[in-house]
């Protein structure tokens, strides 16, 4: 019986890698550069997602739904934080959580609208607050879409399509 060694395997090196098995040594170099150049213009083309709760399984399991669905995600476990984030960077979504201690997600909204940049950008209000107006609450704070938690991970990504 043969043995064969199979290429550590990562993101990163995926089509370097499968390249190297087909294609003749003498167009490698050439070969994994222009791989490479891809794989650089795909990670330049990803949406940026902001992620706004202050508990951290929700950040977690939102942040993996959509590195998934192939956003590049930054997590904040508060308000004061994701307010930072947004003036440092420029994101296509935003995530958040309505009940946060000392800033609300209805105060972040109304802030995060302020900033240039950040007047149309989508904002998804992802709240376990459920009752008849909190719908209507978010909308004017500046989100675009409420949902309440818990989700369903597809309707979410769908909403987030549309806006």
């Amino acid at each position: 019986m043969q043995a064969y060694h199979l290429p550590s395997v990562s993101a990163n090196n995926f089509l370097p890698n499968l390249q190297s098995q087909f294609v003749p040594e003498t167009q490698n170099e050439t070969q994994q550069q222009r791989f490479q150049d891809q794989s650089l213009g795909e990670k330049e083309k990803k949406r940026r997602a902001l992620v706004v709760d202050d508990v951290a399984d929700v950040t977690e399991m939102l942040s993996v739904l959509l590195t998934h669905a192939g956003y590049d995600v930054r997590t904040a476990s508060s308000a004061a934080a994701a307010l930072s984030s947004a003036k440092q960077d420029q994101f296509d979504v935003i995530i958040s959580d309505i009940g946060m201690p000392q800033m609300n997600g209805y105060e972040l909204a109304r802030a995060v609208r302020e900033i240039p940049g950040y007047e149309a950008v989508p904002m998804v209000a992802l709240t376990g607050y459920s009752k008849f107006d909190d719908r209507q609450r978010s909308l004017d704070a500046g989100f675009n879409a409420h949902l309440t938690k818990p989700i369903e991970p597809r309707e979410l990504l769908d909403l987030i399509d549309q806006l």
